[in-house]
């Protein structure tokens, strides 16, 4: 691994402006195209974590009491700039990410999707008022809870936070993020358009750092709410012990989502989709499918995969796979198809030759694996990384029956061209997405994101209305003026 003499130091945000942790201490922050460091990122404490709730909390009373109006216009505003700065913030996703352009891209657009929506809260958080008996009326209304703590995995260094910035302190609160240490360039850079937008210090924060900032996240007395997205192991710890302290807590978890290919499916588009959805983002993501059932033998439906996954070549264009993102995941991703290889299954199409060609940088290129024993690790682990894991199997009862063995519960595709069949599946399938030849089924707004079983932990969904709903308390105000003119029990 080589140095730059130059790097970027990343300091926390906090009530408008950078901050030194009171560790001093930083770590290395690596391009995963060829290894060298970009930025060093501050490791922070509880004494860091105490300094952002206090901003937080300096600010909260000014910006609850702005109108949903008056608070959107910020929010707008910050749409504004995030489309002037565009290619800017897309550059940073590639840099420190490894994605290519297009996905950048394409994550940026997905975050601004949710800013947009954001942008809609004085009209779809409107409260309600009945009368609900003679003279008496009932009125409810949305408030904010209070400081709020996002906690995001390295995948999407702008789409996964944009996920709940916007819509939490669109509804009132002051919200502190804890980026991943992997990609803390694109946020650091955000902090700087969200004060340009105007938008008052101390309703937005960063706190950096690793394990000893998220325990002081979750343990804070003054934090009302977490919001966690990693893996299902931390995702549990994180809602335990933010439960403990009697928060609200929404932690979603990591995956291992099926795809069911019937044998009525359109080869072309299903071989396509499947393709995309295992290799986009180089597998890092928890909407990629990285199992696929074949109902029967398929052999044309395997050649276009094999084909297709054969042409992609490594690189940061669109169209092109880029790296994993580091070392750790590296090592892991390439344990997983030896483990399967000497186990047996057949290696289709085989990514291992791109980490030889490639001497910096951490590169992995589409890998197909035909399996013949359902008990590989391959098939059951959440390996995040190009990685399709292809089992044939005779019905389409044993395909449900192994999907809902499975302990996710994210996502699910069924590739067919039968609308009873595509009900069937989506009935039975247990998760909390589904896509019917949509590999990547990801909910957009108003519709809210979020899986089941281990794959979400705490209540409600990550974005749209669920995201609103978690971000807000209800208040009910029952009114009575007049005497009732009729007699009943609220006379």
């Amino acid at each position: 691994m080589t140095e730059k003499k130059d790097v970027a130091i990343i300091d926390n945000w906090i009530a408008g402006k950078h901050e030194k942790p009171s560790t001093n201490s930083y770590m290395d922050v690596t391009n995963p195209a060829n290894g060298e460091v970009i930025a060093k990122v501050a490791l922070s404490e509880a004494k860091d974590v105490d300094k952002a709730v206090e901003a937080a909390k300096k600010a909260f009373p000014a910006w609850s009491a702005l109108t949903f109006k008056a608070r959107a216009t910020y929010i707008y505003k910050f749409r504004e700039l995030c489309l002037k700065y565009r290619e800017e913030l897309a550059d940073l996703v590639v840099l420190e990410h490894g994605k290519n352009k297009a996905e950048a891209f394409g994550s940026i657009d997905k975050g601004l999707e949710t800013i947009e929506w954001a942008c809609s809260l004085p009209q779809v958080a409107q409260g309600r008022i009945q009368e609900v008996s003679t003279g008496v009326y009932c009125n409810e209304v949305r408030e904010a809870i209070g400081v709020v703590a996002s906690i995001v995995p390295f995948n999407f260094p702008f789409m996964v936070p944009m996920w709940t910035l916007p819509i939490c302190i669109g509804v009132g609160n002051c919200y502190i993020l804890k980026p991943s240490e992997k990609v803390p360039l694109t946020m650091h850079r955000v902090a700087a358009i969200i004060k340009e937008a105007g938008i008052p210090d101390g309703v937005f924060g960063i706190v950096n750092g690793t394990a000893a900032s998220v325990n002081a996240l979750c343990d804070h007395a003054d934090i009302a709410a977490v919001t966690f997205v990693g893996s299902s192991k931390i995702a549990e710890l994180v809602a335990h012990r933010a439960r403990l302290k009697n928060k609200r807590v929404l932690a979603l978890g990591g995956a291992k989502n099926h795809m069911v290919a019937m044998p009525d499916c359109n080869v072309e588009m299903c071989s396509q989709d499947i393709v995309n959805s295992y290799t986009g983002c180089s597998g890092q993501r928890c909407m990629a499918a990285s199992v696929l059932l074949t109902v029967g033998n398929q052999p044309e439906l395997l050649q276009n995969i094999v084909d297709k996954s054969k042409k992609i070549v490594a690189g940061q264009a669109a169209g092109q796979v880029g790296p994993v993102i580091d070392e750790q995941s590296h090592k892991r991703i390439l344990g997983y198809i030896d483990e399967a290889e000497k186990g047996g299954a057949k290696i289709l199409v085989d990514g291992r030759p791109w980490a030889t060609e490639h001497k910096k940088g951490w590169w992995i290129g589409p890998t197909v694996i035909l399996h013949s024993n359902p008990a590989d690790k391959a098939l059951h682990d959440e390996i995040f990384g190009p990685v399709l894991s292809i089992l044939e199997v005779e019905s389409k009862e044993r395909a449900i029956e192994i999907e809902n063995k499975n302990p996710y519960g994210n996502a699910a595709c069924i590739y067919t061209n039968s609308g009873g069949t595509a009900d069937w599946f989506s009935k039975r399938f247990s998760v909390g997405m589904v896509g019917v030849n949509i590999g990547v089924p990801v909910p957009r707004e108003p519709f809210s994101f979020g899986g089941s079983n281990i794959s979400k932990f705490g209540d409600l969904d990550i974005t749209g209305d669920g995201a609103m709903e978690f971000f807000s308390k209800r208040k009910k105000v029952t009114t009575k003026w007049n005497p009732a003119r009729e007699k009943s029990w609220m006379s």
